[in-house]
């Protein structure tokens, strides 16, 4: 019998998925679909319908992590599936980090205003560091997926270790090794984090920075000029929030094994990690112009009525 946390889990992880699912979709059919058509397609719609995809991904292996510690949680915890399950996770997590990443770098180039020459240099060279660090992702995402590999060698030796006579003496040789590598997997999502991190406060500084200047020049407070600057430090803080709380849950998860109340500790760090490609992704739509035009074009689609012989197309 499932219990109450169980069912919570269940259903919040269900809602975000499908949530996550439809907008994240939507991104990549609107952006895939101006792609075609326009034949090319600019470096942040690249990203954000890259990072769509690979949070779709990410998504389905979400459930499928959720379902299998609600319902099969030995199964999940042992054997090929919580290993396979694991390499998916890893290198999907991590190109969509660094997509995130990429991102915020992108725009805190494009849209930052300081007069510091390494700044500059970089502003210049926008394209170039954000295809730069694309490629950086994949090297990044590639070594961590093999130092899970060598982390469930270890895993396996400790098991194996438990059966036999030799178990103290094993034991105590790979613990510590098994222990360091754990650490070291957290430490991959490091420079991600700290360039993330980055951007987003050069952005709100150089946004707020520019919005004072403007109500000390006599602008109105109610200006569209400084309301679309004080949206955009709204919408970085709510990502600067996002991120740091996603990086909380993986914490939680990755420190799972050594807590306490370990399947309702999962269970909650699962219900957190949904929560940023899904509300993030929501987000994006809202403060993206192309996307929410084209949302907002979709829902007076769906709700105007069908005049006769028009084949199912909606008319303005």
């Amino acid at each position: 019998m499932l219990g109450v946390i169980e069912w919570l889990s269940l259903v919040l992880s269900v809602t975000q998925f499908i949530v996550g699912l439809l907008a994240n979709g939507f991104i990549g059919l609107v952006n895939s679909s101006n792609w075609f058509k326009s034949k090319s397609i600019s470096l942040s719609d690249f990203l954000i319908t890259n990072l769509a995809f690979s949070r779709v991904i990410l998504l389905w292996i979400f459930l499928t992590d959720g379902l299998l510690i609600v319902f099969f949680y030995r199964a999940h915890d042992s054997g090929i599936m919580m290993k396979v399950i694991d390499i998916f996770w890893t290198f999907t997590n991590h190109l969509s980090i660094w997509l995130a990443t990429c991102l915020g770098v992108l725009y805190c180039l494009k849209i930052a205003s300081f007069s510091h020459a390494t700044f500059l240099w970089l502003k210049w060279r926008v394209s170039r560091v954000v295809v730069w660090m694309l490629l950086g992702a994949l090297l990044f995402a590639g070594s961590s997926t093999v130092s899970l590999v060598n982390e469930f060698k270890i895993h396996s030796v400790l098991e194996e270790a438990g059966d036999s006579e030799n178990a103290t003496e094993l034991t105590r040789k790979k613990k510590g090794e098994y222990e360091l590598m754990h650490v070291l997997m957290a430490l991959w999502y490091s420079p991600p984090l700290i360039l993330s991190l980055a951007s987003y406060v050069l952005l709100i500084l150089s946004l707020g920075r520019h919005t004072r200047q403007m109500q000390q020049n006599g602008v109105s407070p109610r200006d569209q000029s400084t309301e679309a600057h004080k949206k955009a430090i709204r919408i970085i803080l709510s990502f600067l929030f996002l991120f740091l709380l996603y990086f909380l849950a993986f914490l939680i998860l990755s420190s799972s094994d050594f807590l306490p109340g370990t399947r309702v500790v999962k269970m909650i760090g699962e219900v957190i990690t949904m929560s940023y490609p899904t509300v993030h992704s929501c987000i994006l739509i809202l403060g993206n112009n192309k996307l929410k035009q084209a949302f907002m074009g979709m829902l007076r689609c769906k709700s105007c009525p069908l005049k006769p012989g028009s084949k199912g197309f909606c008319f303005p």
